[in-house]
């Protein structure tokens, strides 16, 4: 008898030790940054600081998924998350301004071992639950919810938690985190076998050799990468939106946080159905219109309530948008090449970010803040707009050929 996802023990494993790591990195999105500021007065240090957690994503993610084609998963969790607790626990050493470069080196330490989880968490998922898309699915929308509500209330939890007992209760709770995470996942080690009997060959090149060969696969990734550098860009040029064009304060980037994941919430409830009613094409391509057209309503808001409004209708296709690629990664590709693929994916995700994030404030700079926004919302809706044409074009070869 087939045991529904959300009871399945080894998958409950497997999400608990993904959210318990979790919990601990978001309070450190929050708690890094102003402890660094607050240790040096610099701006350039705590940008410097932000920047560091993004590098390994983009530079070693890659290599990782070459790593996990070849290895247990379930044992490079485990040492993973004993990385990160280590190096989290460095900071505890960081007392003064002069010291600033070791907690550089402990951040670059923990997004570097990090940079395992996902891939490796995708990876497994297949082999817990199955490769069956309803199961996948399921799975993957729990996963984002779980996601959605540490997105939600970890990032006050740590504003809190710093303003009353401090970096050091932070750091605490990260490291016995990353214990709990570590050992939930030796757990999991028992109950799915994940080594690798058959060595794969190749490397990061078969990786992307694998995704240029798959015209599926590449127009997935061509069409996620535009949509997340536009995400990117916008997210950059949210708090000039606020301050400047609806005459807000910068802490209502808050309340608009708040409803993006709110939709988040919404989308990742809806992902199961939609996909076991409509089918991956299709709930794909509504998705990507939807964001888009969320994404003009957010440039074009009138005011804070309005803005809101449109975050949270970003959030609901967003999310099915990449609870849909998800799982189509899982479904699809050998189980020996999952690991490099999701990992390719993932550092898309990240040069997405890095390219979105840097020439956003350029384009607003030289066209403007509205219409730049509203060049990044296009961004966003191209991919459903060429894929839309692609497949008018199929079916139009489809009937030629037949008449």
């Amino acid at each position: 008898m087939r045991v529904p996802v959300p009871r399945h023990p080894a998958f409950r494993l497997l999400l608990g030790g993904s959210v318990v790591a979790a919990l601990g990195n978001w309070l450190l999105i929050v708690a890094i940054p102003v402890h660094v500021f607050h240790l040096t007065g610099s701006a350039t240090a705590t940008g410097l600081a932000i920047a560091v957690e993004a590098l390994p994503g983009l530079l070693v993610g890659p290599w990782a998924g070459v790593l996990l084609d070849r290895v247990s998963l379930t044992r490079a969790l485990c040492l993973a998350q004993l990385a990160c607790a280590a190096a989290v626990a460095l900071i505890f050493l960081v007392d003064d301004a002069g010291e600033v470069w070791l907690l550089y080196l402990a951040v670059l330490a923990e997004n570097t071992a990090a940079t395992v989880q996902r891939p490796a968490v995708r990876a497994l998922t297949p082999a817990v639950v199955g490769t069956g898309q309803r199961e996948l699915a399921a799975a993957n929308a729990l996963e984002l919810t779980a996601g959605s509500v540490l997105r939600l209330g970890a990032p006050p939890l740590g504003a809190l938690l710093l303003a009353g007992p401090g970096i050091g209760a932070v750091l605490a709770i990260d490291v016995a985190g990353y214990l709990a995470s570590a050992a939930l996942f030796a757990l999991l080690g028992r109950r799915v076998p994940t080594a690798r009997t058959i060595p794969t060959r190749g490397g990061l090149r078969a990786g992307l050799a694998a995704v240029a060969a798959d015209r599926a696969l590449r127009g997935t990734l061509a069409a996620n990468t535009l949509f997340l550098t536009a995400n990117a860009g916008l997210t950059a040029l949210l708090v000039p939106l606020l301050v400047t064009r609806l005459q807000a304060p910068g802490h209502a980037l808050g309340y608009v946080v708040s409803g993006l994941g709110a939709g988040f919430l919404l989308g990742a409830a809806l992902a199961g159905p939609a996909l076991a009613r409509f089918g991956t094409l299709r709930v794909l391509a509504a998705a990507r219109i939807g964001t888009g057209a969320a994404f003009f309503a957010l440039a074009n808001a009138p005011g804070l309530p309005a803005a809101v409004l449109a975050a949270c209708l970003v959030g609901v296709p967003g999310s099915l948008l990449l609870t849909v690629v998800q799982t189509h990664l899982q479904h699809t590709v050998p189980v020996a090449m999952l690991g490099r693929v999701t990992a390719l994916f993932l550092a898309a995700d990240a040069l997405a970010a890095v390219v979105g994030g840097l020439a956003a404030p350029t384009l607003a700079a030289s066209l403007g803040l509205v219409t730049a926004l509203n060049a990044l919302a296009a961004l966003a809706l191209l991919p459903a707009v060429v894929g839309s044409a692609v497949r008018w074009c199929r079916q139009g070869e489809k009937t030629g050929g037949m008449s």
